[in-house]
């Protein structure tokens, strides 16, 4: 296709093989953010969901258990503390204002350091120190040759306790082991996971780690659905069609950059 001259990724993430080939080719790459809020709101199921530990209450008492009714052992309150959002973008934003709300400090983390609507954002460089601040990490940040790894055991033990950590970015930019480590040894209190390791390859089952995380009491799984909702596809048309109707007007909407990947 020599006339090509750009590509609409029709979600958030960029495929790593479409980036390379985008670049060598000189084609312009634009993604939508159409589930930013129905992602946001699956990043804060999950943080009170692992913070109250409700999933292994509501096993429990689906067999009559009705113990630790008061949640001495395993609950959290969230009000008062804070959260450091890493990828403090339109989906990240949306999970500091809905926690400012309810009472929690915010400190954000992205490329550059900076206020984003009154919340102090750090970058990348300075990841630990902004995680030594809080006692909750949200990861929102897309999946990227910088953010593959970035958390690792160092980052998880640089939070407050009680640490609790979530994952709606990719599953790749935690290391699997030290996700895996700092559940089984009490480290992280609690993590709720909506991205993975490990896939299925059509319909057969599939296990998300090559560990054995599915089996811990302390966490909370989804198997990625955080930008899926009834409304998801409404709202990916509407911004597919303003997007298009932008570029046919001859106007040039951001597009990804090659050198971040996003």
């Amino acid at each position: 296709m020599p006339l090509l001259e750009g590509v609409i990724i029709p979600w958030a993430g960029v495929p790593r093989k479409t980036l390379e080939l985008a670049r060598e080719r000189g084609v312009a790459l634009y993604n939508l953010h159409h589930n930013a809020h129905a992602t946001a709101e699956m990043a804060l199921s999950l943080l009170f969901a692992a913070a109250r530990g409700l999933t292994a209450l509501d096993r429990r008492l689906r067999v009559g258990d009705w113990s630790n009714r008061t949640g001495v052992r395993n609950g959290v309150q969230l009000y008062g503390k804070t959260v450091a959002v890493l990828g403090y973008g339109a989906i990240g934003r949306h999970v500091g204002q809905v926690c400012r709300a309810m009472g929690m400090g915010v400190v954000g983390i992205k490329r550059t350091a900076g206020k984003v609507d009154g919340v102090e954002c750090f970058g990348v460089a300075d990841l630990h120190a902004a995680l030594s601040r809080a006692h909750a990490l949200v990861i929102c940040a897309p999946g990227t040759e910088s953010t593959t790894g970035l958390i690792g055991r160092a980052a998880i033990e640089a939070l407050r306790e009680p640490r609790l950590l979530v994952n709606v970015g990719r599953g790749a930019i935690v290391e699997e082991q030290a996700l895996h480590h700092t559940l089984a040894d009490g480290t992280l209190h609690a993590a709720g996971l909506d991205v993975w390791y490990r896939y299925p390859k059509g319909d057969e089952p599939c296990l998300p780690s090559a560990f054995p995380i599915h089996e811990m009491p302390n966490v909370v799984l989804s198997p990625h659905t955080g930008g899926g909702t009834r409304e998801s596809e409404e709202l990916r048309a509407e911004a597919l069609i303003e997007l298009v109707g932008a570029l046919i007007a001859g106007e040039r909407p951001p597009a990804v950059d090659f050198e971040s990947g996003y």
